[in-house]
């Protein structure tokens, strides 16, 4: 199958997904163990409107290492929600949607170790979640011979690659929004996707 028949395949795909007028989120974390927990998220609508954008407070300090990579401090995170006080809200806002996510598997593991750390039951995250770094690793098309499978790009590489000019600042809300339009970049549409 060539390139231009899978690239045609994502764009339709998208394009489907996109009718269903999805949000998209991101987080940002004390790390990538399985005891790390969510330190920050964002829910953006369709149109780029920010619905939910928070600072998490944790059970736990977070590391220095993560810290050099988003700058969210434990003195930032001290008076922000702790995740119990958060998820109705999140809840809410995603009730009913399609969720996009630049690494959908991650997010998802993210919330629901934050989940099972603060002792509550997961539910599921709106209607469907879905991987935009997956989709797009198939739209850019570099194959990976050794694994038979499309090479994953990271959100800086694929903004790049877009040729998009937002952040990659490793905060949830400039994920979101580089999310969104990587998104949108895969439809084909030419015009900027944010509002104003």
């Amino acid at each position: 199958m060539s390139h231009a028949h899978v690239r045609n395949n994502v764009i339709a795909r998208v394009n489907n997904l996109l009718a269903r007028r999805p949000v998209y989120l991101d987080t940002e974390t004390t790390g990538m163990h399985d005891g790390a927990e969510i330190i920050e998220i964002c829910i953006v609508d369709y149109d780029g409107r920010v619905l939910l954008d928070s600072l998490v407070k944790p059970r736990q300090t977070i590391p220095r290492d993560a810290i050099k990579i988003h700058n969210i401090t434990n003195a930032m995170v001290q008076d922000a929600p702790a995740w119990p006080d958060l998820w109705p809200q999140v809840q809410a806002t995603l009730a009913g949607r399609s969720v996009g996510i630049y690494n959908v598997d991650f997010d998802l593991r993210l919330l629901k170790q934050s989940h099972r750390q603060a002792g509550l039951t997961w539910q599921p995250v709106g209607a469907a979640a879905f991987c935009i770094m997956k989709l797009y690793a198939e739209f850019y098309g570099d194959w990976n011979r050794s694994r038979q499978s499309f090479r994953w790009q990271s959100l800086d590489r694929a903004r790049s690659q877009c040729g998009i000019n937002l952040p990659n600042s490793h905060r949830a809300q400039a994920d979101t929004l580089l999310a969104r339009a990587i998104f949108y970049h895969m439809t084909g549409q030419k015009h900027d996707p944010l509002p104003g």
